[in-house]
């Protein structure tokens, strides 16, 4: 099978000003030679500064979110040709977060990746399920569906990035079990074989997500078709960022 690339995402979310970029600065200088990719994606606030603060490190800037339009008349909103040009070289959508308090749906989750696509940013789409869907043992239906309408038909191993995150996960402490990872992420990997062939739906990334920690990373990162991790608040120290990036490379 295709060997997919090893990343490690941050999502800083709404957090951080720009005395947060001594994060980013002390993150670089503790993996100047990474093995991994290594991405922070902060607020649009910061995207332009710390794309200039990381130009001659391995550390990428990505967005949190764009319009599936190039221009127009959406106040607040910011599209993917304006995350490019202010450094940025990937994007996050259809996050839980955005899913839930945006209603969006994997439809607009889909225009939003085929636009970022188009203008050449890699795209970390995310897929999840609430505690009642996995109670409810819907966990592969509910990831099944939201793969198949979120993605464009131009996705491909180098401008796509799938990231699972159950919603009951995030932010809450709880972390599945490495055999329920390992089902969802087998699961995954076979729909993108699947759709996009063995060469692009085996070389797409498959991130995991949700409370990940240096304690817990190593464990998660050793289970099959884990390429990585979407992290959140362990991504806005270094102290807590760098050890899950040191394991990712441990497994590669």
């Amino acid at each position: 099978m295709t060997q997919a690339r090893k990343l490690a995402a941050g999502n800083w979310k709404m957090n951080g000003t720009r005395a947060a970029l001594a994060e980013l600065e002390a993150l670089a200088r503790a993996h100047p030679n990474p093995s991994v990719g290594i991405l922070i994606c902060p607020p649009a606030t910061l995207i332009q500064t710390a794309s200039a603060a990381m130009a001659d490190t391995p550390v990428e800037i990505g967005g949190q979110d764009c319009h599936a339009e190039p221009s127009g008349t959406h106040t607040g909103d910011i599209s993917a040709e304006m995350l490019v040009d202010a450094g940025a070289t990937s994007v996050i959508l259809g996050h839980s977060e955005r899913r839930e308090d945006h209603e969006e749906s994997s439809e607009d989750v889909r225009a939003k990746a085929k636009a970022a696509q188009a203008v050449g940013l890699v795209t970390i789409i995310c897929l999840g399920e609430s505690l009642a869907q996995r109670e409810a043992n819907n966990t592969l239906d509910i990831i099944g569906g939201q793969l198949a309408a979120s993605l464009p038909d131009s996705c491909c191993a180098t401008n796509t990035v799938v990231a699972y995150e159950p919603i009951w996960a995030i932010g809450t402490g709880k972390v599945p079990t490495t055999a329920q990872i390992d089902e969802v992420h087998d699961f995954i990997r076979t729909r993108l074989i699947q759709r996009f062939g063995e060469a692009e739906g085996g070389g797409i990334p498959l991130l995991y997500g949700g409370s990940v920690k240096p304690g817990n990373a190593a464990e998660i990162f050793a289970t099959d078709n884990v390429d990585g991790a979407l992290v959140g608040g362990a991504s806005l120290k270094a102290e807590d960022f760098s050890p899950i990036i040191t394991a990712l490379e441990g497994s590669a």
